[in-house]
């Protein structure tokens, strides 16, 4: 009996070091990022694949409240509306590259013909150097910023799998993903594999939980939609994006809305690291 307590009790205070040596500080005890004045955070609005909905109500929409935005566009989506994207980029939004044809896994039916899975990193190399050409020539601009399609960061099979990212980070001075689970923190964040939070489909009261939440922490929020309309699959509403920039441009909020670029570039000179 005496044993199987010693064991027990040896057993707890292992785990206890254990743990504590992995103990995660809570953000409220580490230093304060150094946001520009009377900033507590930074927001970023996102948008996917040059949707029609974005040149014909979504940024309009953003200008009025003269908040600007990245857009990952598609060619095929951009060329629609050619004259529309140019007098965006005139306007301060940011053009990021999303590749020439958007490859992703051959589990979705859509991109079963142009699969990541068999891709190898010359061709997806290929994918972001062709796109950066489309947008020089159409858009006069340098994508500085990548999005990675379907948010996945893989080309290949099994053995022969090979992460894309390395790739990423010597293209651009941005990488963002999708579906992620929490906003950025400026002291630790990788930027070839920032964390995008969906913005589709969610009122403003549930965006606003995540732009509180960012504030509190002092994080980065990067909010990744599509269409931007009043309803319909893969949509950030435009009633909760009309509410977030006005919440966001209330200067008694703190919140810094700008484009991944403008905001990385900041992060980048106020870390100790510089990358």
């Amino acid at each position: 009996m005496k044993q199987a307590f010693l064991i027990l009790f040896v057993l707890f205070i292992n785990m206890t070091v254990l743990m504590a040596q992995y103990e995660i500080k809570d953000d409220a005890e580490r230093s304060v990022f150094p946001w520009p004045e009377g900033k507590r955070c930074a927001v970023s609005l996102t948008f996917d694949d040059a949707r029609l909905s974005q040149i014909d109500l979504g940024i309009p929409l953003l200008n009025r409240y003269d908040v600007k935005a990245t857009f990952y566009i598609s060619p095929e989506g951009l060329l629609e509306r050619l004259d529309g994207w140019r007098k965006a980029v005139a306007a301060g939004h940011e053009i990021g590259n999303h590749t020439m044809t958007h490859p992703c896994t051959g589990n979705y039916a859509f991109s079963r013909d142009n699969a990541l899975e068999e891709y190898d990193l010359d061709r997806i190399g290929v994918e972001m150097d062709d796109a950066g050409k489309f947008i020089l020539e159409q858009l006069g601009v340098e994508a500085q910023s990548f999005a990675y399609p379907c948010g996945q960061k893989f080309v290949g099979r099994g053995t022969e799998v090979k992460s894309y990212v390395p790739l990423v980070a010597g293209r651009f001075l941005t990488g963002r993903g999708w579906l992620g689970e929490d906003a950025n923190d400026p002291w630790q964040g990788d930027f070839s594999q920032l964390l995008g939070m969906e913005s589709d489909g969610k009122s403003f009261e549930q965006l606003k939980i995540l732009i509180d939440k960012a504030a509190a922490e002092g994080r980065w929020l990067i909010l990744a939609g599509h269409e931007m309309n009043d309803a319909g699959h893969q949509t950030t509403l435009l009633s909760a994006l009309e509410a977030l920039c006005d919440y966001a441009k209330n200067p008694s909020n703190g919140i810094w809305i700008d484009t991944v670029s403008e905001i990385a570039t900041y992060i980048q000179k106020n870390r100790p690291s510089g990358k």
